[in-house]
């Protein structure tokens, strides 16, 4: 295979066309706007009728939300370093926060553990690049 697993996980984590290594994935100037194609090589990014890659995006956003950093709130205040308050209004805030700003990470990962387990899908290994292609499976 052209693209290796570890050069998967390297783009994904970066924001990165995940066939390519382009900084393609989102449109120049938007937080996010995610490009239908990489301008780069082509690969099909966005699908429009493919809601899972929205959803489970969205799934991922929300499980690391309350991972990372509604759960430590938790922590913090069931042990005293912080007030109720105090944890209560941090809570409400990072509850949108958070997902608001992991949202472009959220979108490359979920694209990234993807083709993490069926690489072979990539055009640059061979694939078509579209997930649920009939051709793919």
């Amino acid at each position: 295979m052209k693209v290796t697993r570890v050069q998967i996980v390297a783009r994904g984590l970066t924001n990165r066309c995940t066939n390519c290594g382009a900084r393609t994935l989102f449109k120049a100037g938007t937080f996010f706007e995610v490009n239908k194609e990489c301008s780069a090589c082509g690969f099909t990014i966005e699908r429009a009728n493919d809601e899972g890659f929205y959803l489970g995006s969205a799934s991922l956003n929300f499980g690391m939300t309350i991972v990372l950093y509604l759960v430590p709130i938790m922590l913090l205040a069931f042990y005293g370093v912080i007030g109720t308050t105090l944890a209560i209004v941090l809570a409400g805030v990072g509850a949108l926060g958070f997902p608001v700003l992991f949202y472009r990470s959220s979108r490359s990962w979920w694209l990234m553990n993807y083709y993490l387990l069926f690489p072979q899908h990539l055009p640059a290994n061979g694939g078509k690049g579209r997930a649920g292609d009939d051709d793919n499976v």
